[in-house]
């Protein structure tokens, strides 16, 4: 998503100003409240046959992560002091954790910038009770919140001054394991556009208000009620939620989640730091730690090796192969070789939306095709020279039954471009069985540095091979092909929100044989079962406003691949749609930016 979203409908928005540069602040520009509590880990390796250990689990989580307690004075001056470097600091190298300890806290704003990320450090929620806000808005951009990318809020309970939270985001800035004792406003000051977003496992005791969001998932959650929709609201397992209704207002609702296991955590249990795993759940509804406590299993931080920026890929496979998980401190890791996840039940928690960039064309991230791999909480940076496969979930091939305890991967987050020249031909790839995406934005960048046609070429988003993989939350965008390509059978999705390229030089640029333009989520023709729920493509063609998308989804016409809930956007009149799927669906026309919709398929 860029700023480019819908200038027709905003009268602001036809000034909305460039991104503005600025210098990239260094890591060592904060100091930390607390540095991390555990000590080093025993010298042999846990688990039974793993060789002993040469590297130390636990330690200090460096200067990037900031640990306050109540009594920690002046949280609020060090909460600004980050705001102002990270406000307008969209592809600097910043990265901030911010963790408060149990307790209650008075008259606090946090305002979030890119790159940072606030939690409470219980068990629940409820633990750690900020009188106050946590606060993003859209100041630095005129009011348009439709950059506002990457960041996150994380385990507190907030009570807002003024009894509604505000939080405008869009892609890449997850919502998870909240209870907000009022309302939550998903828009920006003044209303302005926003491009969202993500709420899993939460609980708003109020109203959430959407105003001007153009779509929003939210998974496994309670809300006291839903204000107004604008294209694409869905819900999965949230109490409270409004009605399946769509298109008109445009809600699509399923009762429950199939499958969900929420992201792992840092916690406190006394003064040692501990991860927590939730367990999976089936067919889920509401919050998992209704009762207080969530319900799964901890590993003390003894059983990770920290990371710190400046740790080789060898390095880091050194600690995965002695038996440690691993916990990416905040920063940029330049990768000179791929991170080997080869050990079931293996975590891999990143800290401040901790960046690993690979070098020399290597894939960032290979997970083996074993159970329970939990990867989250990072993001996978292009590197100059292409990368076949940026993160790869299982080899080709797979074949693995992982129904029992899958892989997980929560918010992992892809860019190509923007941050710098970066190419790769496949961006997220997924071969193996059962394996869950639990919010992702794979973004081919629009705007910043290194950005252009073949600049950032990126052929592919995400790529499923696997069958009986569930993606909730999947957010991908401006691929050069398919944005996303799904291969495997028993595939379902929950939420899809896509943009086409929007510097696709002509109409020849696009050509995919007969077809004018690649869907943004075709599933292959062989495939004989598939489902998805609320989903939506929209284009802004703004280098050749004539070129003509044939339709935004491709799939098998049989009776076991089902859709509910599609929709395709011309945005200006900057390109058309001939159909929403297949042959089926009216075009799109004019500059109205008014969605052409299909209410189910076939």
């Amino acid at each position: 998503m860029g700023t480019p979203t819908d200038p027709s409908r905003d009268s602001a928005a036809a000034g909305t100003p460039s991104l503005r540069r600025r210098t990239l602040l260094g890591a060592a520009a904060a100091a930390p409240v607390l540095a991390g509590l555990a000590g080093a880990a025993p010298a042999s390796a846990a688990g039974s046959g793993a060789r002993p250990r040469t590297l130390a689990g636990g330690g200090d989580l460096g200067p990037n992560v900031l640990v306050f307690d109540p009594s920690t004075p002046d949280i609020q001056g060090t909460l600004d002091r980050i705001f102002r470097e990270q406000e307008s600091a969209q592809f600097g190298s910043g990265r901030y954790a911010l963790f408060f300890k149990p307790g209650t806290y008075h008259g606090l704003n946090a305002q979030l910038g890119f790159y940072t990320s606030i939690a409470g450090l219980g068990l629940s929620p409820d633990d750690t009770t900020i009188n106050g806000d946590v606060t993003v808005d859209a100041g630095w951009f005129d009011g348009n919140a439709t950059q506002n990318f990457w960041r996150s809020a994380e385990n507190l309970a907030l009570v807002p001054v003024n009894g509604t939270n505000r939080w405008a985001v869009s892609q890449a800035a997850p919502f998870r394991r909240m209870h907000v004792r009022g309302g939550l406003n998903l828009a920006p000051d003044g209303y302005g556009w926003a491009s969202g977003g993500y709420i899993a496992d939460s609980r708003v005791d109020g109203q959430v208000g959407p105003y001007s969001q153009q779509q929003w998932y939210t998974r496994d959650s309670s809300v006291g009620g839903w204000l107004n929709a604008v294209w694409n609201m869905v819900f999965s397992g949230v109490e409270g939620a409004p009605g399946q209704s769509f298109p008109d207002p445009p809600y699509t609702t399923l009762d429950t989640t199939p499958v969900s296991r929420e992201k792992p955590f840092l916690y406190l249990d006394g003064d040692e730091f501990r991860v927590f795993l939730p367990e999976k759940r089936t067919n889920a509804r509401g919050v998992s730690w209704g009762n207080g406590t969530p319900r799964g299993t901890s590993l003390p931080l003894t059983r990770f090796y920290v990371a710190r920026p400046g740790d080789s890929a060898a390095a880091l496979n050194q600690a995965l192969g002695e038996g440690l998980h691993l916990l990416l401190t905040p920063g940029v890791y330049r990768l000179d070789g791929t991170i080997e996840v080869d050990r079931a039940d293996t975590v891999v928690l990143g800290l401040g939306y901790a960046t690993l960039i690979p070098d020399n064309g290597a894939t960032a991230v290979r997970v083996a095709d074993v159970d329970g791999v939990r990867l989250a909480g990072f993001l996978v940076d292009a590197g100059p020279v292409n990368s076949e496969v940026l993160v790869e979930v299982g080899p080709q091939g797979a074949s693995r039954d992982h129904s029992a305890n899958p892989t997980t991967v929560q918010d992992v987050f892809v860019r190509i471009g923007g941050a710098g020249p970066g190419k790769a031909t496949h961006s997220l790839v997924v071969n193996s069985r059962h394996t869950i995406v639990d919010h992702t934005w794979i973004w081919r960048a629009d705007h910043g540095d290194g950005v252009g046609w073949e600049t950032n070429r990126a052929d592919y988003g995400v790529v499923v091979n696997g069958d009986d993989v569930l993606c909730t939350g999947l957010f991908v965008e401006h691929f050069n092909k398919y944005d996303v390509q799904w291969n495997g059978e028993r595939g379902r999705t929950i939420f899809y929100q896509n943009e086409k390229a929007y510097d696709a030089p002509d109409q020849a640029a696009i050509q995919n044989g007969s077809l004018n333009g690649y869907a943004a989520y075709k599933v292959g023709d062989h495939v004989t079962e598939h489902e998805g729920w609320g989903m939506g493509s929209y284009c802004y063609y703004n280098v050749d406003p004539s070129i003509v998308q044939h339709h935004g989804f491709a799939a098998p016409e049989r009776p076991g691949v089902r859709f509910h809930g599609l929709l395709v956007v011309s945005l200006s009149g900057n390109g058309q749609y001939e159909h929403v799927i297949n042959d089926t669906g009216a075009p799109t026309s004019g500059t109205s930016t008014v969605p052409s919709t299909v209410v189910s398929f076939p």
